[in-house]
Formats: structure tokens, C-alpha cells, sequence
């Protein structure tokens, strides 16, 4: 694997799928000695925003109603 000018290097897909690291995920270098890990911070991306914003909705609306709304017909 080679690093870019930038500093960048792309992570494998098969390692990508085995720890979910998805666009937006974010990752951790934790240095050992000669050697760097590469680790997915839990909770990380998207995930983390949908984990947040759950259960949070108070408006008692239909979906039709909605997307009436949305649509500028309301």
C-alpha cells in the first residue's frame, strides 16, 4: 500500500466490511511501538446521529399529511 502526497491511504474493503467502517465513520490511530492500529470508534457516523435523534418526534401527523406538507400543499 502506498501513502498519497496527501498523506492518505485507502483502507482495504475486506477490512472496511469486517469493522464497519462506513463513509463518515470516524477512526482512531493508537500507536505501539513501531506499529499503528487502525480503530473504529464505536458509535461512529450516522449511526451515531440516529442513536441521538430516536424517539424524539412529538408531531402526531399521518403520512399523507406529511407529505402534503412537504410537498407545499398544506
Amino acid at each position: 500500500m502506498r501513502v498519497s502526497t496527501k498523506g492518505q491511504v485507502t483502507i482495504p474493503q475486506y477490512i472496511r466490511e469486517k469493522l464497519g467502517i462506513a463513509p463518515n465513520s470516524e477512526v482512531d490511530f493508537v500507536e505501539d511501538g513501531d506499529r499503528v492500529y487502525l480503530l473504529r470508534k464505536s458509535g461512529s457516523g450516522s449511526e451515531k446521529t440516529f442513536r441521538a435523534l430516536r424517539g424524539i418526534a412529538t408531531v402526531k401527523m399521518t403520512t399523507d399529511e406529511i407529505m402534503a406538507m412537504t410537498r407545499g400543499k398544506a
